[in-house]
């Protein structure tokens, strides 16, 4: 009996009229399709993005080259070289990520006691060579400086939630 029920489903083409039923049922329904480079969606605070350093208020770099962002890496990503200064505390000489290796995990960012290191909401970027890949201290700064004031909005927002 089930061989000549599936031998007429399949004469009468019974998937085809099934799948034909379900497009006709979403086909109707709202459509939620984003035209990606003239709408965005809304995004989180709490997005992690490209890396940058920050600066405090008097112009000198946060980082104190604790290296504790380089050692809780699981991907290996960051490097950093420090050295003495004249006044007896610690700053990098060398501060490198490399985006490829990076996991975007926020563990950096996680681990840094003065907020130094942070992770922007900026996802639209690109590179046109594989040394581009690598964001070294002054690329770091310069995001820093350019996306400080919503940095710091994130980081008041997220203060509020913890």
């Amino acid at each position: 009996m089930n061989v000549i029920t599936n031998y007429f489903r399949s004469l009468l083409l019974w998937e085809l009229f099934v799948g034909l039923k379900l497009t006709g049922r979403y086909f109707f329904a709202t459509k939620i399709t984003v035209q990606y480079p003239e709408e965005k969606t809304p995004q989180s605070f709490r997005f992690r993005g490209l890396h940058a350093l920050r600066r405090y208020a008097n112009g000198e770099e946060r980082c104190i080259a604790c290296k504790l962002c380089e050692a809780v890496c699981p991907a290996l990503a960051i490097t950093i070289d420090s050295a003495p200064r004249d006044d007896g505390t610690r700053r990098t000489t060398r501060y490198d990520i490399d985006l490829f290796k990076c996991i975007y995990c926020g563990f950096c960012e996680e681990a840094c006691p003065v907020d130094a290191i942070v992770e922007t909401r900026l996802f639209e970027y690109h590179f046109e060579s594989r040394e581009g890949t690598v964001m070294t201290k002054d690329k770091l700064l310069a995001m820093g400086d350019r996306y400080e004031k919503q940095i710091a909005a994130d980081r008041t927002h997220d203060a509020a939630y913890r």
